[in-house]
Parts: structure tokens; sequence; C-alpha cells
């Protein structure tokens, strides 16, 4: 059986690595270059690039860095500015695994292997005949609303072999096999910012523009902001206010308005409904005409499962929950589940409800 990695130069990649070669596998690396160059805004991969190589060298096998750069300007970075511009709140992550690690990276040289290897904390299920997507036993490590825009032909080429580890048990193994990354930090952040501040990103292409931010329960301006492209429904940080907290609820796009609510327990922060613009299933579809499913789902990268209901109405996806959900963001993915949250379903992009 041929087979790759998609190393990273962490922890995770090198783990995986390492427990497929004491299975007496020899599997290729891959290095996938992606980021932005420039003079301002260069995202290094030397050391990712140096781990990978110490990693390689351990194990006798061979690396193979591949740059996707221009396809990552193109479509990933051109994804999340066009959503940006329209006041959504884009998941450049969600759409770099899609289009580039499991797209660009599949048609130029992932189809010549039977199967790929990577870091991802998820699982594969078999059930029906089919190949599910699963969630990982970690449920803080569990990255399968990053992969839930995957199709079929992906998940079904793609293993993930740290899906039934907690996290501190890679570590360990990491440490116990001497991998060159054992004491590495996890990455965080947006991937193809690196070390680049967001809104010195987003400045770049929008700029800035004041505008008024206004305490949507006294119609009171509390404040200004530099453009409502660098906020988002549900931040508390970095709006510079004063007798915080205070949260952002609500924004006016063409007049440049930005609402806040003040104090922890405000409820405007939260919601209990939202709708999904166009639910992708990976797998199949597996309600003819869901009318309160029982589901559970996220809004956005947490360590828990909400517990909810589906529904598919004339104005298409409906997610409702009996508990409050802070912060649902249009333009970020709603990710489902099975009641259970064993198996992950899809996303979709959360969207605005329409005008009545």
């Amino acid at each position: 059986m041929s087979l790759a990695v998609l190393i990273s130069g962490g922890v995770d990649s090198a783990v995986v690595t390492h427990l497929l070669c004491e299975q007496g596998l020899r599997p290729d690396l891959h290095y996938i270059r992606i980021g932005m160059e420039g003079e301002d805004s260069s995202c290094s991969a030397e050391e990712d690039i140096e781990l990978s190589q110490a990693t390689a060298r351990k194990y006798g096998l061979r690396l193979e860095v591949t740059d996707l750069q221009k396809e990552y300007w193109e479509q990933v970075v051109g994804y999340a500015i066009e959503r940006i511009k329209r006041g959504l709140t884009p998941n450049p992550d969600v759409m770099c695994n899609r289009l580039i690690k499991f797209g660009a990276f599949e048609q130029l040289i992932g189809h010549n292997y039977d199967q790929i290897a990577t870091g991802h904390y998820a699982t594969n299920i078999e059930r029906d005949g089919l190949m599910w997507l699963g969630t990982a036993i970690d449920p803080v490590k569990d990255q399968t609303d990053f992969l839930a825009q995957l199709t079929y032909e992906q998940l079904r080429h793609t293993i993930f072999p740290l899906g039934r580890l907690m996290k501190d048990e890679v570590r360990q193994i990491a440490i116990d096999a001497h991998l060159p990354s054992a004491h590495r930090k996890d990455s965080q952040g947006i991937c193809f910012l690196g070390k680049i501040n967001y809104n010195d990103f987003v400045r770049r292409f929008m700029g800035e523009k004041e505008g008024k931010v206004i305490d949507i329960e006294t119609g009171q301006v509390v404040g200004t902001h530099r453009g409502f492209w660098f906020h988002t429904i549900g931040q508390r940080k970095g709006l510079g206010l004063g007798g915080g907290p205070w949260f952002v609820v609500k924004k006016n796009i063409r007049k440049n308005i930005i609402f806040v609510a003040h104090g922890w327990d405000t409820q405007l922060q939260y919601g209990h409904d939202f709708r999904l613009a166009d639910l992708h299933f990976i797998t199949a579809n597996p309600w003819q005409n869901p009318v309160n499913e029982p589901i559970q789902f996220k809004v956005r990268h947490v360590d828990h499962f909400m517990p909810g209901t589906l529904t598919l109405d004339d104005e298409g996806y409906h997610i409702h929950s009996d508990q409050p959900i802070q912060g649902i963001a249009p333009g970020q993915f709603g990710c489902i589940y099975d009641a259970e949250a064993r198996i992950c379903y899809g996303s979709g992009e959360i969207s605005i409800y329409k005008e009545r």
C-alpha cells in the first residue's frame, strides 16, 4: 500500500509518522508550503521544514516540499477577503483543508497514493458500507469542524491515526520516541497568517474608516471603531471600551456602525436559532426531510458540542437550540453531528434570516 503523510513540523504529524513506521509502513512525507509571501507578510516555513526534515531523517523517509502558495492566495485568501468585505466572518482554515490540503495537493500529488494520513484529531467510521467522518475521543482537540467541508472522495482517501488518542498521550509518545518536535508548542491562529496580526492583514486590503460604536440597549454612542471589517459578532476583546465587558451583537454594514451590549449577563449576545445557507453533507444526507431532528452542533471551534434540532423549510436548513448560543456570526460555519456527537455529517455557512 502506498501511503503519504502530510507533515507540518509540529508534534501531531510527527507522531503520525512514528505510529505508521511502528506498524512497519514506509510513508512518504509531504510538507505543503502555504501562506503569503512578501516583505510585510511573509510566513516563514523554515523551522517547520527543518523539523520535518529531521523527522524524515530519523526514520529514513523521503520528504517532499510542495509549494501551493499561488493556489492558496487565489482560493483561500480570496475567499476570506470577499467574505470580510460583505461584513461576514470567514473561516479560512476550513476552506484551506477543502481547497488546498485535501484539494490542490490531492490533484497534484495525493492521487498517486492509496491513502493520505494527517495529524488531525478525527476518526474514520465505516457504517452501512460508507465512510463517515467521526469525532475524536479528545473533545478539546477534536477538529472535525475544520474538516466538515471535505468531499466524500477526500474523506475516503484520508486516515486520521490520532483520533483515538488524547493529546497528552500524543505528546508522551513524541517524548518517548525522541521526536524532533516533541516539545514544540501547538500552533495557534489562522493558518495563512503565521505571525501576522489579523487586523494588520485586514487593514492591508480594507484600510480604515472610522465609525460609531453604539450601545444597542440605550442608543448611546460609547466609542468609535476603525471599520466594521475588524469586528465579528460575539467579539469581546479589542473593542477599546471602558467599563466592560462589552460584546459585539450587531453590525450595520451600510452605515459602518458596530452595536454592542454591556455586561456578562446580557442576553443580547446570545441567540437560539440560525440558518445554514448551503448545508454540505460529506458522505450522505441521513434525513429525507428533517423536522426537529435531534442533533449536536458547533458554531465555532470549541471543546464542546451543543444540543439542538434541525429542520428543513422553504428557506433552507434551520437549527434551534433551547440552550443559548453565544456569538452566532454569519459567515462562520455551523457544523452538525448526530445526536451522540459521534459522526460529523457536514457543515454550512451561517446566514442571516430574510427580512419579513
